[in-house]
């Protein structure tokens, strides 16, 4: 028997889509049939990865997007929803993190964090959420009622890490957020849940394994490995699947085993 996830006549929009986590989700997305909307600030990044994504058959538009600021979102919202269509599913990605000890963490470095990873996260689904609601109330047109929010969180907001200190702050106010967008907007048939991706090679991080400090980090898990962007791939499509109507609040660990 064989089950295959199909999201033809689905607008998805990914934040982050530039690089990394973001470009992979979208590539994801693409195969499974939705038209994808790739929003980062680094346009020209999307704009390579939009014609990749044509090239295989899929449906892809560009919008520049900066996460701290609302302005920003509310038009990378409305100009996605003009040029495709209503947003049925949401993949909030978009982060960045910093590495020191808590001791030297500066005001600068407190803002820079939570203000995308925390702050830009919650803007941007509620400003997707609010247009969810009104096609649910009939306040707004659209064929699809409800959607699928799917708030990039991490295994640091689980369990804490040395010298990411304020990154697994934001990523733990992430996991406490999706559980109350989930309690509030599931009565209008949005499914809010958490991806929390484990340790992942990304062309950010990728030389770092190398180092002796990385493969010091990568023998700590429990099978002495990381993961790759395509390892989420059934996770994401889980969360995000028409058939997942029943799948709301849920905190999903997909880090080989290191948070247990």
């Amino acid at each position: 028997m064989s089950y295959n996830i199909d999201l033809s006549g689905r607008v998805a929009f990914v934040t982050g889509a530039s690089s990394g986590l973001g470009a992979q989700f979208a590539r994801t997305l693409s195969q499974s049939g939705a038209a994808v909307v790739l929003a980062a600030r680094r346009v020209e990044r999307l704009k390579t990865l939009r014609a990749e994504l044509e090239s295989m058959g899929g449906d892809a538009h560009v919008v520049e997007l900066d996460v701290t600021d609302p302005d920003s979102i509310k038009s990378a919202v409305a100009h996605a929803e003009t040029e495709m269509g209503t947003i049925d599913i949401l993949v909030n990605n978009s982060g960045v993190s910093t590495t020191q000890k808590l001791v030297d963490v500066s005001p600068e470095d407190y803002d820079y964090v939570m203000g995308t990873n925390t702050r830009g996260a919650f803007f941007v689904a509620q400003e997707v959420a609010k247009r969810m609601i009104a096609r649910s109330r009939g306040a707004a047109p659209g064929t699809f009622t409800g959607g699928r929010i799917v708030n990039v969180a991490s295994m640091a907001g689980l369990k804490v890490l040395s010298q990411i200190g304020v990154y697994s702050m934001s990523k733990a106010a992430v996991i406490h957020m999706t559980r109350a967008m989930a309690l509030e907007w599931g009565k209008f048939g949005i499914n809010t849940n958490a991806l929390c991706p484990g340790y992942i090679d990304t062309e950010l991080n990728h030389a770092h394994w190398q180092t002796e400090a990385g493969q010091k980090l990568m023998n700590m898990t429990p099978r002495k490995r990381v993961g790759k962007p395509e390892d989420l791939n059934s996770a994401l499509m889980m969360l995000c699947a028409n058939e997942s109507h029943f799948i709301n609040g849920a905190i999903l660990s997909a880090d080989d085993g290191f948070g247990a």
